[in-house]
């Protein structure tokens, strides 16, 4: 762990306007691309800003997911680290060879397949929560209406829980994703219950195996040498509500606010729906709002940015940060709808990138499809300046999004 000083500044840091980036992602990237920063736990890491930095850093398996070893910086304010902790990131922390094993097997089972055909159902989920604000009334915040239920509601399905534990499932997801928000003994109470839940759901799957991904992993556990224990597939499980669920959810309300901020960007879509698979994948990439990023663990000394950095250090990787660097993105202060090619690194990069990355995509263009049929005229009943953060969480998100038509 670096030493703090007075002068090393706090992190993550503030945004001017809940959609515009901080200051400080230019000014690090042009003169200091690995900084000095101190986290809410008060220890210091290193943050890296530059795409081609953040690319090599998460594709480098000497960066490590051992975030609890000795001497790492911890990134939250509570002892546990939250979804960076050992009790939560799981599978996320197996190294070398178990990773290895273990992502291939969980890939078998979650395919690009699966997810295709879940879209009907997810359209379906979309149209019916859509319908239901829609009912509510005029004006409705897309953040409560549809942004945080339909992701909870993709997992829930994607693993077999019944509609009833959806509420659970929201919960869990947000005691486990805080910096600062939850005490100590709140997110110790939330991870003994959702352990609890998921240990009594993996042995009901394997009892009545059905459709779902969790009851498919449970079958092919042999695949991994008998180490696919019921522990790791609660870990999987786990690991894809954590993931899956609040990323999702800050995201949706924080790509329509991205669109409906330029009211050209909506006028396009609706001209040319072809538009809607790039407008998230550039969305995904303008994010100003991501959250923390990804900390890394260095096992031994490697050299970034031409500065050697010793064993024992913690980075921090700034995706969004990356996803705006000028030396790979052609005008990337501007959001361009139909920018292609878009290799962000907004899902990750290397062995560890998101794994249902697949699955966000297809939510996010789901979202975007039946909002564009359905509501025409959508707008936001705020001005976009007067948005608010959602803080003391781990992934960045609004807290609410008023919208009208």
């Amino acid at each position: 762990m670096l030493e703090s000083t007075a002068e090393t500044p706090e992190y993550p840091f503030r945004n001017p306007t809940a959609l515009e980036p901080p200051q400080e992602w230019a000014e690090l990237r042009q003169g200091c691309p690995v900084a000095p920063i101190r986290l809410a736990s008060g220890d210091t890491a290193l943050l890296l800003t530059r795409y081609d930095d953040v690319k090599q850093v998460l594709s480098d398996p000497r960066f490590t997911r051992q975030l609890d070893a000795e001497g790492a910086a911890r990134v939250t304010a509570n002892e546990s680290g939250g979804v960076f902790g050992s009790g939560v990131s799981g599978a996320s922390t197996m190294t070398g060879d178990d990773h290895r094993a273990w992502r291939q097997l969980v890939g078998k089972a979650f395919t690009a397949r699966r997810v295709t055909t879940m879209r009907p159902r997810l359209e379906a989920m979309a149209e019916h929560l859509v319908e239901r604000m829609v009912a509510a009334g005029s004006p409705a915040d897309l953040v409560g209406a549809v942004g945080f239920p339909l992701p909870v509601w993709a997992i829930c399905d994607l693993l077999g829980v019944p509609e009833s534990d959806r509420e659970k499932f929201a919960y869990w997801s947000d005691t486990m994703l805080s910096m600062t928000r939850f005490t100590q003994e709140e997110i110790d109470t939330a991870q003994a219950e959702f352990d609890a839940y998921l240990m009594a759901h993996v042995e009901a799957k394997r009892a009545e195996p059905g459709e779902d991904l969790l009851s498919e992993l449970a079958t092919m556990v042999e695949g991994l040498d008998g180490r696919l224990t019921e522990q790791l597939l609660t870990m999987t499980a786990k690991g894809l509500l954590v993931a899956g669920h609040e990323t999702t959810a800050n995201m949706i309300g924080k790509m329509v606010s991205m669109v409906l901020a330029d009211r050209t960007r909506w006028e396009a879509l609706l001209a040319d729906r072809a538009l809607i698979r790039p407008a998230v994948e550039e969305a995904l990439r303008f994010d100003a709002n991501p959250g923390f990023g990804m900390p890394r663990y260095l096992s031994e000394e490697v050299e970034v940015a031409g500065r050697t950095l010793p064993a024992g250090t913690t980075v921090v990787c700034s995706m969004a940060a990356a996803n705006r660097d000028e030396r790979q993105f052609e005008q990337a202060g501007l959001m361009r709808l139909e920018r292609s090619p878009n290799p962000h690194v907004a899902f990750g990069a290397g062995p560890h990138s998101c794994l249902g990355q697949a699955l966000a995509r297809t939510e996010l263009q789901t979202v975007l499809k039946v909002l564009l049929d359905r509501l025409p005229t959508l707008e936001l009943a705020v001005p976009a300046a007067g948005l608010r953060r959602r803080e003391g969480l781990i992934v960045g998100g609004l807290e609410r999004v008023p919208v009208r038509w």
